[in-house]
């Protein structure tokens, strides 16, 4: 502060210049302290923005590190859950593979049991020289065919139907292949024509009525009041 100069009196320096200066410095001093105190502001405010900018970084880094940190465990789950499903998928296919293969030789070997059985049929047809077994207009038969007989008592007659049938000259390959209430399904090959309703009922030991002639063979019904009668065989 520049060194005041006043103008001296009869006792002295002027007392009003001396006060004027006092107040005059007094009110530099007031502005100067209130420029300092804005100056102050201004440092600290600066310090504070500072102190900011040098912290945010920081904090935008733990945040890109978090992000960074999520997504990597759910690239692992993701990762893991493919995994999972691609050991199921592959069991799977594993099990499929192997329902296929038993699917695949089950119907090979039904088809190979279809092929022996038509191969066993043709055959038969080839050794008796002609197609299934067909009625003339007189009753002749000849080939595979089957008789129905029933209702019978017990299996003593059904033993006696098959020994009257094994002694019609030709036939062979005589089988019961049904029996069900009380009635019997006789199949049989005769090697030649024969008058088969005529051969039965002269050597079959009970009585029976022709219910049917159809072109494969014969449908009988047992009398109910028929009684056992002698062979008639020659």
């Amino acid at each position: 502060m520049a060194k005041e100069r006043f103008r001296r009196t009869l006792r002295g320096y002027d007392p009003d210049e001396v006060d004027a200066a006092l107040q005059a410095r007094d009110a530099r001093l007031a502005r100067l302290e209130r420029e300092a105190q804005r100056l102050a502001e201004r440092v600290v405010e600066r310090e504070r923005r500072l102190q900011e900018l040098i912290r945010r970084p920081s904090r935008a880094l733990s945040s890109i590190e978090e992000i960074y940190g999520q997504a990597r465990r759910q690239a692992t789950r993701i990762r893991m859950k493919a995994l999972d499903d691609a050991v199921q998928m592959a069991d799977r296919v594993t099990e499929l593979s192997k329902l296929r293969d038993e699917l695949g030789t089950r119907v090979t070997e039904l088809a190979e049991v279809a092929k022996a059985r038509l191969g066993m049929e043709e055959a038969e047809r080839r050794a008796v020289g002609m197609e299934p077994a067909q009625a003339a207009a007189d009753g002749v038969y000849a080939g595979p065919v089957q008789v129905e007989i029933g209702p019978l008592n017990d299996f003593a007659q059904l033993a006696g139907f098959e020994d009257a049938a094994a002694k019609i000259r030709g036939a062979s390959e005589i089988r019961v292949t049904r029996f069900s209430g009380g009635r019997a399904t006789v199949s049989m090959n005769l090697e030649g024509p024969v008058e088969l309703l005529r051969e039965l009922e002269q050597r079959t030991p009970f009585e029976f009525v022709v219910r049917d002639a159809r072109h494969d063979g014969l449908v009988l019904d047992v009398e109910a009041d028929g009684s056992e009668r002698q062979d008639r065989a020659a």
